[in-house]
């Protein structure tokens, strides 16, 4: 092995700006919240090199389908990184991964994550991981690992960004698909938190611009502006869990409204042939939306391609299953109401209509068409 260079200091991986031991402590600090997330189907806890999971309980069903997703939460974390808030990242995290597993009626299994530092704070990334750790326990998810990576001289000291990836599992017979969306169908909305984890560079481009910050109390809002960004990304798997499990074959598509708003979203889980008419005044979007499209000039079109506008999820559902269904979620204190309804695609107002979205993600299936004004 070759000697240094006489009279050279000596160089470590500490002074190359990684911290082991930083690392070690973040993990002693995360113990207790990620445990909290395991059930018996766990094995093991942390510090092994990888997650184990007890999957003999899939000998049950007769053709499981497993589901994956990954995904991060963009440019929200520059809200978190200004604000130093870090514990409720990680709940967008969760809700962006595993809400887009449910889509198909799959259960979430478990999860694991991943964020990159360009400095290990142990306090810090113990919040971050209690987030996560909080997400998955509202989506009845384990955390069964995760890596925390520090880049020194990729990232600055404070920068930092999370991702993460999680499986579940559907029988075949019970997979939400295009192919049992039918005219008539009943669209029905559940209402979003907020902004969720989308359009946050269109956010921060609007807010920069107008000299916002995000210390500023808005009166509307009844906290700060940077309290209301933050607001975490409503987790709705255990809600539409139920929903599957109560409505059966009754319960036809779930579209997950993420970047590309409502009518992209909910285009992605239309048959070709078929369109969905969606009334905006059926709802009335949370203040925030209104705020940015105002201080941004935003224009609605542009809006409605970006942001959620109040709603964070949508079920397509048997038009004799629709009193059912909102019977359900207020049951279980989740706002949801009709929002439109299911037709045979009509050729003369094809997706060149004004509002009407189509072909959406690579995917040529039906159309959406978005009509009304927004309730005030």
């Amino acid at each position: 092995m070759a000697s240094a260079e006489p009279g050279s200091p000596a160089l470590t991986y500490a002074s190359a700006g990684v911290d082991t031991e930083a690392g070690d402590r973040a993990v002693e600090l995360m113990k207790a919240s990620v445990r909290r997330t395991h059930g018996p189907e766990v094995l093991g806890g942390l510090g092994g090199f990888a997650g184990l999971y007890d999957a003999s309980f899939l000998t049950a069903y007769r053709r499981p389908l497993l589901a994956t997703s990954t995904d991060g939460v963009g440019t929200k974390i520059g809200i978190a990184r200004a604000m130093d808030v870090h514990d409720t990242i990680g709940i967008d995290l969760v809700g962006m991964v595993v809400d887009d597993i449910v889509v198909c009626g799959a259960r979430p299994l478990f999860m694991t994550d991943y964020i990159a530092v360009g400095k290990v704070l142990p306090e810090r990334i113990a919040a971050i991981v209690s987030g996560i750790a909080k997400g998955c326990e509202l989506a009845g998810t384990a955390l069964v690992g995760g890596e925390t990576a520090e880049h020194p001289g990729l990232m600055a000291a404070d920068e930092y960004d999370v991702a993460g990836a999680a499986t579940g599992v559907v029988e075949a017979e019970d997979m939400l698909s295009p192919e049992r969306v039918r005219p008539g169908d009943v669209v029905i909305g559940l209402a979003s938190s907020g902004l969720h984890s989308n359009g946050f560079s269109l956010v921060r481009s609007v807010l920069g611009r107008a000299g916002w910050t995000y210390e500023r109390d808005v009166p509307e809002f009844g906290r700060t502006l940077g309290e209301e960004l933050l607001e975490p990304t409503r987790i709705y798997t255990l809600d539409v869990l139920a929903a599957a499990q109560a409505l059966g074959g009754q319960l036809h598509a779930v579209s997950h409204v993420t970047g590309g708003g409502l009518a992209a979203n909910l285009a992605r889980v239309l048959p070709a042939g078929v369109s969905a008419l969606v009334d905006r005044s059926t709802w009335t979007p949370q203040p925030v939306f209104d705020l940015i499209m105002r201080l941004g000039s935003v224009p609605q079109a542009d809006a409605e391609g970006t942001f959620n506008l109040g709603v964070g999820m949508v079920l397509v559902v048997d038009p004799a299953a629709a009193d059912r269904t909102l019977e359900l979620f207020a049951g279980r204190g989740l706002p949801a109401w009709v929002l439109g309804e299911v037709s045979a695609q009509d050729a003369a107002a094809g997706p060149t209509a004004e509002g009407t979205v189509q072909g959406t993600k690579g995917v040529d299936g039906g159309s959406v068409r978005l009509v009304g004004e927004y309730r005030a």
